[in-house]
């Protein structure tokens, strides 16, 4: 979710506007969950889709249309990447704690938290635990800016990586990356098959789309200087978002793949609110959702 306010001529379910403290009050739906439960009764096999608010995830759910429920759970778990982070993190561990149940009830042996803590090392849906993988994959889905000449406003974007742009320090010799601290990784790498035959099908459809890094910030990018600074640590940036880093970190520890779906309301750059296509984005984003589901189905 890039930077957005509430739109009352969308049915008065905004998009967040992260400009000043006291329009924080206009988030919508910024902590509300999808309408349906968020690991169904046999939630082996499902996709997560994380959306940041509910203007995104009503728009994903037109497009999944009536059999949403069959294979999808869809959430909105808040504006950026700690409330993406924790809303993902707490329907996957609410899932391992469902097919606990369901293998204690069958008389099977319930994964350790051990088990489920080794997860994050080893590669495939909640690998090593011993029971059934409730979700094959996890999408963070939303609007968001597009870098100018890499994609366009109104266009998709499936990306191959994302990344934490501003997860770091200063120096005095300029921006240092977590990895160049040797902190952690602020990359997590998309399930690359998955990515690109979603974007050859989005493309066969007749979607404009591409692909690149997704680049996860906290403050939305709204000057000429900052979007070059962001293209200067991640070259191949296509998309700025608030939440794909998160959603993909809170995967990883379960060993779950992920992938980051951006459809581009406004470019990366000087902040220009009468520029933004929001209703432009959330149409191409219902429409990249019926063809995800054919994708995922098939």
């Amino acid at each position: 979710m890039n930077e957005h306010r509430q739109d009352k001529d969308q049915n008065n379910k905004a998009n967040a506007s992260f400009e000043t403290s006291d329009q924080q009050g206009e988030l919508s739906g910024a902590t509300t969950t999808s309408d349906t439960s968020p690991v169904q009764a046999n939630s082996s096999q499902r996709v997560l889709i994380v959306t940041a608010v509910d203007a995104e995830k009503d728009a994903v759910l037109r497009g999944l249309g009536n059999t949403a429920t069959e294979r999808f759970d869809v959430i909105a778990a808040g504006v950026g990447p700690a409330s993406a982070a924790a809303g993902t993190a707490a329907t996957l561990a609410y899932a391992v704690a469902a097919a606990s149940t369901r293998a204690l009830a069958q008389g099977s042996t319930a994964p350790s938290p051990s088990d489920v803590a080794q997860t994050s090392a080893r590669p495939g849906p909640l690998a090593g635990t011993g029971s059934s993988p409730a979700y094959m994959l996890v999408i963070s889905a939303g609007i968001g800016g597009g870098f100018p000449g890499r994609a366009d406003v109104g266009s998709l974007v499936v990306a191959d990586a994302m990344v934490a742009a501003d997860l770091g320090s200063q120096t005095p010799d300029g921006f240092l990356s977590v990895d160049e601290l040797g902190f952690g990784s602020s990359i997590v790498a998309t399930d690359a098959e998955l990515a690109a035959r979603l974007r050859h099908e989005l493309q066969r459809a007749g979607l404009a789309v591409s692909g690149g890094t997704a680049v996860t910030v906290s403050t939305a990018t709204g000057t000429a200087e900052t979007a070059a600074e962001l293209l200067r640590r991640v070259p191949d940036a296509a998309a700025e978002g608030m939440e794909g880093f998160g959603v993909a970190t809170a995967a990883q520890q379960f060993g779950v793949p992920a992938l980051e779906l951006r459809a581009i309301s406004n470019a990366v750059g000087p902040r220009d609110r009468d520029a933004w296509r929001i209703k432009d984005a959330l149409d191409a984003l219902q429409a990249a959702s019926s063809i995800l589901r054919e994708v995922i189905t098939s």
